[in-house]
């Protein structure tokens, strides 16, 4: 991939500059979901799928970008005197956009412009974090392109401010967290309120992850992902009213069960419902995996679905399919939804031995069911947003 975005920087710009090159990944869930802007824990890892690119200095203020990933509108340009820095309708741009925006609204100089060609093999709109894996890019080539030392969980931080208040999608910070601090070969235990960390070992011993992309593509601020938002903030408001809390996932399920009642819409009733049981089998699953009990994480993953399609709605037919023909096919020991929802892609943990079976029969009983092709990959764990050699 270095290789082509180079080949295409020379070919834009010439080839008298320094080139410097950057990824950062995408990630999976491997589950936790819709619990992060719910006070919640998350469990992701990132991917060794990602966003690439490659980057040298301008001599006057402007950001220079060409994507090989869009055929159309790929080469954008602004200023970075524009004041203030505006988002435009074309949707990819805005993500490095809004993080230079934050940058300078943060004080950080960024004295000249940048010519950057990107690329990724991450499926845009496949729920696999691809806007945040552009954003903890970006972030990534300012930081170290101007040397201006911004701690890496700042940078997270800001990412999530630019997806709420730049592009105008109420997510939480698990994306843009897994893109930027996720190790290889360990996967992230994130208290999305207080962001304490910890590591897990990623070690699955005969088994293997494998990404079912269902190829129906979803875009978060199009979707019913701030309409989730909305119904679990009017719940949160209804039992605020007795139960001293600050969010969802503060309550365990007992204490959520004896309250329940003060939730007056049964749908909002059934969100919340979801946020509580979600965050504990997050917490089970963490200790789990730590005790290598692939059984039984593979059961919480299974559960898991089963709350995104009965409690929160977010899965739909597509999804529903893809992971009905892996609960039904040999080897797989556990099967979900993973990422936002409203189609995107599951994740699946299936014995090594039986992959390819795996692969060919969920991949036929799923375009019987839909009419869809869908697309696998055998997930592999990367390391964070870096700067890479050549």
């Amino acid at each position: 991939m270095i290789d082509k975005l180079t080949t295409i920087h020379q070919k834009l710009f010439g080839t008298a500059q320094e080139l410097r090159n950057f990824f950062a990944p995408g990630r999976i869930n491997l589950i936790g979901e819709h619990t992060d802007y719910n006070g919640g824990h998350v469990f992701p890892c990132a991917l060794n799928n990602g966003t690439y690119a490659v980057v040298s200095t301008r001599l006057d203020q402007n950001i220079h970008l060409y994507s090989t990933n869009f055929s159309q509108d790929n080469t954008i340009v602004f200023s970075l005197s524009e004041v203030p820095i505006k988002a435009t309708s074309k949707s990819w741009i805005n993500y490095p956009k809004g993080m230079c925006k934050i940058f300078l609204d943060n004080d950080y100089n960024i004295p000249y412009g940048l010519n950057i060609v990107i690329g990724g093999d991450i499926p845009n709109g496949a729920g696999l974090s691809s806007s945040a894996s552009i954003e903890m890019l970006m972030a990534i080539i300012l930081n170290n392109m101007y040397n201006l030392n911004v701690p890496p969980v700042s940078m997270v931080k800001w990412g999530q401010q630019v997806e709420n208040n730049f592009i105008g999608v109420s997510c939480g910070i698990m994306d843009q967290f897994a893109s930027m601090m996720s190790r290889k070969d360990q996967a992230l235990l994130l208290n999305c309120t207080t962001l304490h960390y910890q590591y897990a070992p990623l070690e699955l011993k005969d088994y293997v992850i494998i990404i079912g992309n269902t190829n129906k593509q979803r875009t978060l601020a199009g979707s019913k992902y701030n309409e989730r938002v909305y119904e679990c903030q009017t719940a949160l408001q209804q039992l605020q009213q007795n139960i001293p809390i600050e969010n969802l996932a503060q309550l365990d399920e007992a204490k959520y069960f004896q309250y329940e009642h003060l939730i007056t819409n049964p749908i909002h009733r059934l969100r919340a419902k979801h946020i509580v049981t979600e965050n504990a089998r997050t917490l089970e699953a963490a200790n789990l995996l730590k005790n290598y009990d692939l059984i039984g994480f593979g059961q919480l993953m299974n559960q898991s679905h089963i709350s995104l399609r009965d409690n929160y709605a977010v899965t739909g037919h597509e999804l529903d399919s893809l992971v009905n023909a892996a609960w039904q096919t040999a080897g797989c020991i556990g099967s979900r939804m993973t990422g936002a929802g409203f189609g995107g892609c599951t994740v699946s943990l299936v014995k090594q031995a039986n992959a390819q079976e795996f692969i060919d029969k969920v991949g036929a009983s799923y375009l019987e069911a839909t009419g869809l092709r869908a697309d696998f990959y055998i997930a592999g764990s990367s390391d964070g947003a870096r700067e890479i050699s050549q």
